[in-house]
């Protein structure tokens, strides 16, 4: 509540035109879907939650019957994950701007695939803990670094929605990740059922890594008419006058 009430905001005028509810869901759910940034962004965070789930469900079976241990196991291997977080959390707010978030986003989904497979092969307390810290560190990184993004690029009068997209991707896809995580789990294992997230998850990292330079030509003019990019605006039209290709 302080913190809201410090927020100094320009006068708004709600609009006076009322729009059916179904009518409103439907443009923003188009409005979403159409534009690739958004897109892409919805689904990794889809992703993360849908892979994570079985690493945080099947915490449990590691503690006690991969590591031998108990709650006192279960506590230290969460509070790794925890202190992660915390700290990714902590480096994301010593940061001036959202340029370079895309690469953030690929980034962190690779480390945390490639964290969920380490740990799933992990025999020792000690070296699980590192591997966790590492891992909480890539899914903040990523969940935060997502919402910061689409902050930013989406339309003002869309924004209500498609953060209701963002939550129903991180809140709604965690519960089917559960289910799939405890049924794949006793057919192959915690350890295959981990791996198996955590490679998908790695893959789902590199595949938007690859797609991102074309995502950025999509976020450039945004970034430009919120003043973000004014350097790259100037050489952008500078460079178009004497056609010639830009430098950035």
């Amino acid at each position: 509540l302080v913190a809201l009430a410090a927020m100094l905001l320009p006068p708004h005028t709600p609009p006076t035109a009322r729009t059916a509810m179904w009518t409103s869901l439907h443009g923003g759910f188009r409005y979403a879907i159409e534009f690739a940034p958004i897109r892409a962004i919805l689904l990794m965070v889809a992703v993360a939650s849908l892979t994570g789930m079985p690493l945080t469900v099947l915490m449990p079976v590691f503690a006690s019957q991969t590591l031998g241990g108990g709650p006192e196991t279960m506590a230290t291997l969460m509070s790794s994950m925890g202190i992660g977080a915390l700290a990714s959390a902590v480096y994301l707010t010593s940061r001036p701007s959202v340029l370079g978030l895309g690469k953030h986003i690929a980034f962190a989904a690779c480390g945390f695939g490639l964290g969920m497979i380490l740990f799933s092969w992990s025999r020792s307390l000690w070296f699980s803990v590192p591997i966790l810290v590492g891992t909480g560190f890539c899914m903040m990184l990523q969940l935060a670094s997502s919402n910061t993004m689409l902050q930013t690029i989406v339309d003002e009068d869309k924004r209500g929605r498609v953060l209701g997209l963002y939550a129903m991707s991180f809140l709604g896809v965690g519960p089917l990740g559960s289910l799939a995580a405890g049924f794949v789990a006793e057919q192959i294992g915690a350890g295959n059922t981990v791996r198996i997230a955590g490679a998908f998850c790695l893959v789902a990292g590199l595949v938007f890594r690859l797609r991102l330079p074309k995502l950025r030509e999509k976020v450039r003019p945004i970034y430009r008419r919120l003043g973000i990019l004014p350097e790259v605006t100037t050489a952008v039209e500078v460079s178009s006058q004497l056609n010639m290709p830009p430098e950035h």
